[in-house]
């Protein structure tokens, strides 16, 4: 038999178990937005640190920028100004590292 037949056959048998019933997302469309993000010689590499439960520092600084616009909208006062000040900093910093990178890739190294 065939490598590709015996993966059919085991996937086959996997949905008749129904062990594809219940995976998180289920009936929602993918996002692959950050995989086409992220530079196309990268994106395996990501994928697998990713599996691993590690993120690259860029997308780990755009978690945390979401994360702050999104407890600065419902903020006010002077909690509203720590949280700005929190986002400004990790934005310039995000910024920083992505002209890093970019300088990196327009003289041929790795980013």
């Amino acid at each position: 038999m065939s490598l590709d037949k015996l993966v059919e056959e085991i996937i086959r048998e996997a949905v008749a178990r129904g062990d594809f019933d219940n995976l998180p997302g289920k009936g929602k469309p993918l996002n692959l937005d950050e995989y086409f993000a992220a530079p196309e010689e990268m994106r395996a590499t990501y994928q697998m640190l990713k599996d691993a439960g590690f993120l690259p520092e860029e997308v780990q600084l755009l978690k945390e920028i979401a994360a702050l616009k999104a407890r600065l909208e419902g903020a006010s006062g002077e909690v509203a100004a720590r949280l700005k000040k929190a986002l400004d900093e990790k934005t310039l910093t995000f910024n920083v590292l992505m002209d890093r990178k970019r300088a990196r890739r327009s003289r041929g190294q790795r980013p």
